[in-house]
């Protein structure tokens, strides 16, 4: 399989995931699965900017991930990035097709009635229940917010 990271990350491309993950993974195309990013051309410029010319970068809604990883891996793309939002987009795609091993929970933003479980991550009730299907469902969930970060595997 191509992809060589699935990460949930609210705030998708920033310097973090340019400096960090992308130079550990060696992806050649970012994709960004996320249904209001997939129709605001605006934004999806704005974001694309922090990318390096080297790197391809796709902006695509959650219903479409699976075959669109399908066409790249067709087209020997060798190393694939996606960022979530979120976790039920995670789950979303799961749902629909897109088929992962291992999920980096990387940044989920504190916010009344979170939960906070690591310095960058603070989860919601539903948030929990989420990643607990998704783990049930033979998911590695790696709680990361950098890959020099020890990894911690949670449910």
């Amino acid at each position: 399989m191509a992809v060589t990271l699935v990460r949930i990350d609210n705030r998708l491309i920033h310097g973090q995931i340019i400096e960090t993950w992308l130079p550990y993974t060696g992806a050649k195309v970012v994709i960004v699965a996320n249904d209001e990013l997939a129709g605001d051309t605006l934004q999806q410029e704005i974001m694309s900017l922090a990318i390096p010319q080297t790197v391809s970068s796709l902006f695509i809604s959650i219903e479409d991930l699976a075959q669109e990883i399908g066409m790249l891996e067709a087209g020997n793309i060798s190393s694939i990035l996606v960022l979530f939002s979120n976790c039920s987009d995670a789950k979303r795609a799961f749902d629909f097709g897109f088929d992962y091993t291992s999920l980096n929970i990387g940044n989920v933003h504190y916010s009344p009635g979170k939960k906070q479980i690591s310095p960058s991550v603070a989860l919601s009730d539903a948030d929990e229940s989420c990643l607990k299907q998704l783990s049930k469902r033979g998911v590695i969930l790696d709680f990361r917010c950098v890959p020099n970060d020890p990894v911690q595997v949670r449910f």
